[in-house]
């Protein structure tokens, strides 16, 4: 079952609102997540798999679920939809998502370039997979890369220890101070800050195991060079 992390849309704001309302107890109205995807549509990401299609699944015949159960029709735009509100379209779930920004606090008009991160969420299932981690890394640099963002800021649970766990030992966040009743429900959150560096930020710097060495395309090399050296009677499909 492949795995997609893309730029957030539109169209995902129905299933970001569902994923937030399943694992988080901090909720938006549905214009508040309309609003981050308007003004910084670069910031915020999903990800998504796919499923076997319709027509493969009903094929199979295993349970009495009729087509008109599984599938409704949108006359407007004529395409059938998967009555479950995880699904973008059929066939694509989002099982996670960071919703992001640059701050826009009048307060701080004078301090320089800066994010927020102000929602991240993983479908339970889809947890321990490093999906977190990936989305946070597409939202950091794409803030430092097109909005030149010096720095991005958050506030965590103290009692969420495995989101304190990704921001402070894995994304290297530093925890500011301690803002008391910050959650409607009066808890403390960690106040967290990490300084962007477009270098470090690189996607390419996390696209292997950690045994490996990054691989840097000079632009220049040809990349069937290796292939053609050995032959092509070793290759195998």
């Amino acid at each position: 079952m492949p795995i997609t992390i893309r730029r957030a849309t539109i169209d995902d704001i129905i299933c970001m609102q569902n994923a937030n309302l399943h694992n988080l107890p901090e909720n938006y109205m549905m214009k508040y997540y309309m609003y981050h995807i308007l003004s910084w549509p670069e910031l915020s990401f999903v990800a998504t798999t796919t499923d076997i299609t319709v027509d493969d699944d009903l094929s199979n015949d295993k349970s009495n679920t009729t087509y008109e159960e599984y599938m409704t029709l949108d006359d407007n735009l004529g395409n059938s939809i998967k009555l479950d509100p995880t699904y973008v379209k059929p066939g694509e779930k989002l099982i996670g998502y960071v919703l992001a920004k640059m701050n826009d606090d009048p307060d701080q008009s004078g301090e320089p370039a800066n994010g927020h991160i102000t929602s991240l969420s993983v479908m339970r299932t889809f947890r321990r997979m490093g999906l977190a981690e990936k989305l946070m890394r597409q939202a950091l640099f794409a803030m430092r890369e097109v909005n030149q963002a010096t720095y991005v800021s958050l506030h965590v649970r103290q009692s969420n220890r495995a989101a304190l766990h990704l921001y402070r030992d894995t994304l290297q966040f530093e925890v500011l101070s301690i803002e008391k009743s910050y959650y409607q429900d009066g808890e403390d959150a960690y106040a967290m800050k990490k300084i962007l560096d477009l270098n470090e930020l690189k996607i390419s710097n996390f696209a292997h195991g950690p045994k490996d060495e990054p691989v840097e395309d000079d632009l220049k090399s040809d990349l069937l060079e290796d292939i053609i050296r050995e032959g092509l009677d070793n290759i195998t499909v």
